[in-house]
């Protein structure tokens, strides 16, 4: 071989058979094989194939990772944005816990058997079903649906008062008297359940502008009893409604595209509705469609209480009547009065809790008042007689015999008396005895209508803790509602301050104004006022009183109530000077005792003036005084020059 073709050998890297042996060793260096020859190359080569699929793996790994990460990492996120399919537990959403039990929606609130709402409260349900009849539970009627249905648990009956009487019902009957009309229904009318009552909805329904729906799974019944405008939706594409604004609430119901809501709130991207068939829950905004305002009405007659109203305005006086014999000083009472209308003597009181009735009312001193052109509206108080406490007035309200009896005992007093009119002054009424109170006021109201009587109720300054008085339903059933705007401080208060301050007078009228028309509303101001003393309570006294309200309060006080000229001959004694309280529109004055720090706020022309000027501008139907004798006489002039 020659030097060309051994160079070739070399460049090619092997050798060619003619010079190869069967033992594949090289003919001319058999300890090399061609392997050998050629070892570091294929070292290199395989490094790098080792090094290639050492990156492929790398990288199949790491592409591994990142999909699982990327799998996670959506998962995560559906997780927490995606939308839920967990179903609301809709028994506990309506408050079901009984098979019998009723579900209840009014006005679009689902409603507890505590008359609360109770969306996913879990509470008993307000309703029941008994032979497939639907009944709701009093409480519930009577704070959501029509307050005038009454239920008196200890004498098991129901009453509806109508401007002419009452509507009776008993339990487990399908017979009513409807005033002196016996009735029958084709259902059971009232169940009971120990001293609870439920009442068959088509009975409700009877005397009350309401609609209702009954639905299955779970049980439940729609109302609607408010009417007026409301802002409805349609769904724009199928969609849930879900028991809160997010996605991942638990789903209430479905609703499909074109089916008609309430819009009840707006949360920017999820709007609150109600369902027709009674879901309350939420929407997304982007599921809605066509928002739009609507009046809903309903064809019904609402009965009429019909009222007494006097073409002039009302100037009447309260006369405090302790004693018969009191009775008799009648002509000297009114001789200095001008333009009295109404004078109001305190002649009857409830004389035990039976509702008896004590009366010290005087057919002369009617006949007297009529000659000198006056009205009588006698006065019956729940104080002052034989009780005296909010327990024994709720004792006599809380029976609907108690009721009667003393209803039929005060209008006989007053027909035999010859007075034109009953005023109603019940200052003992607690909550609890609020319903049993107001149904009072509807019953008294009928009969004095029966019976040609002037009715009025007597009615401290609106506030929370008085509106169990009902302003709003004495409006419609009474003639005239007394609003007595005075004891703003009383010897109970805490600290010395005007008994009837210009704001508590404002704000007594203007809070009576959301609720009573101006027509039928009058304004009760003082003719009396009180002096104060204050000391500087004692160490231990302070000490005696730490933890309660009268703690924070530095001085004890007592105070002595006082007329017109009484209140005017104490600063004169005093020797000190009034001064004008802008804040109270009164003159104030204060002076040093042995006994400690006398105050006053003085009732006198200037403060009534202040006083009439806003009974005046706000239209009332009149004004009325506490009380007479307490006046000076120039006072009555300047009454009449705003009430005409």
């Amino acid at each position: 071989m020659d030097k060309r073709e051994r160079r070739s050998v070399k460049r090619r890297g092997r050798i060619p058979a003619a010079h190869r042996k069967n033992s594949g060793r090289d003919v001319r260096n058999p300890g090399i094989s061609p392997m050998g020859m050629n070892g570091p190359q294929n070292r290199r080569k395989n490094n790098r194939g080792r090094r290639q699929r050492r990156k492929m793996v790398l990288f199949v790994v790491i592409l591994a990772v990142i999909i699982i990460a990327a799998a996670i990492g959506v998962f995560l996120i559906w997780q927490r944005y995606g939308p839920s399919d967990e179903r609301a537990d809709l028994e506990q959403y309506y408050g079901l816990e009984s098979e019998d039990g009723l579900a209840v929606v009014i006005d679009d609130q689902v409603i507890n058997n505590e008359g609360e709402t109770a969306e996913g409260q879990g509470s008993e349900a307000p309703g029941r079903m008994y032979d497939g009849q639907y009944y709701i539970e009093y409480s519930v009627v009577r704070d959501w649906i029509n307050k005038r249905f009454y239920w008196d648990p200890n004498e098991n009956v129901l009453l509806y008062t109508l401007p002419d009487g009452n509507v009776t019902v008993v339990p487990e009957s399908s017979e009513y008297t409807d005033i002196n009309e016996n009735k029958s229904a084709d259902y059971v009318i009232l169940k009971t359940e120990g001293q609870t009552a439920y009442i068959a909805l088509p009975f409700i329904q009877t005397y009350t502008n309401m609609e209702y729906s009954v639905y299955d799974d779970p049980k439940r019944v729609v109302i609607t009893s408010q009417w007026g405008e409301i802002q409805t939706a349609e769904i724009r594409k199928d969609t849930e409604v879900r028991y809160r604004g997010g996605v991942k609430s638990p789903i209430l119901t479905e609703v499909s595209e074109s089916d008609k809501v309430t819009v009840l709130e707006d949360e920017d991207d999820w709007m609150r509705v109600s369902t027709e068939d009674g879901f309350i829950g939420y929407v997304k905004t982007s599921a809605l469609a066509d928002i739009r305002t609507e009046t809903t009405s309903r064809e019904f007659e609402e009965p009429v209480y019909t009222n007494i109203s006097k073409d002039y305005t009302i100037n009447m006086a309260w006369h405090n009547v302790s004693i018969a014999d009191a009775n008799g000083y009648i002509e000297n009472m009114i001789a200095d009065t001008e333009g009295l209308t109404t004078i109001a003597p305190t002649w009857f009181s409830i004389a035990d809790t039976n509702g008896n009735m004590t009366s010290i009312a005087s057919s002369d001193y009617a006949t007297f008042a009529h000659q000198a052109g006056l009205e009588v509206w006698a006065v019956l108080r729940d104080f002052h007689g034989g009780i005296n406490s909010y327990d024994e007035t709720y004792e006599v309200l809380s029976y609907t015999s108690k009721r009667t009896r003393l209803i039929d005992q005060v209008i006989t007093a007053a027909l035999q008396t010859g007075v034109d009119g009953i005023n109603l002054d019940f200052e003992l009424v607690s909550t609890q005895c609020g319903e049993h109170y107001i149904q009072f006021v509807r019953e008294l109201s009928v009969e004095c209508r029966r019976n040609g009587l002037v009715f009025s109720v007597d009615n401290y300054v609106p506030q929370a803790y008085n509106e169990h008085y009902d302003l709003e339903e004495q409006g419609v059933v009474a003639d005239y509602v007394m609003i007595m705007c005075y004891d703003e401080h009383t010897d109970s208060s805490y600290e010395a301050g005007s008994v009837s301050s210009i704001s508590y007078v404002e704000n007594g009228i203007t809070e009576a104004l959301r609720k009573v028309p101006a027509s039928k509303l009058a304004a009760g101001i003082p003719f009396y006022t009180r002096l104060w003393t204050e000391t500087p309570k004692t160490e231990e006294e302070l000490a005696e009183q730490a933890g309660t309200e009268a703690a924070s309060y530095p001085n004890k006080i007592s105070s002595e109530a006082m007329g017109m000229e009484e209140a005017q001959e104490a600063v004169k004694n005093a020797g000190v000077q009034t001064q004008w309280d802008d804040n109270t529109k009164q003159n104030y004055a204060e002076w040093e005792t042995a006994e400690g720090t006398c105050r006053i706020w003085l009732e006198d022309e200037q403060s009534l003036e202040e006083k009439l000027t806003v009974i005046s501008e706000n239209g009332l139907a009149g004004v009325a005084e506490w009380s007479l004798g307490w006046e000076e006489p120039e006072v009555w002039k300047l009454i009449g020059q705003y009430i005409n």
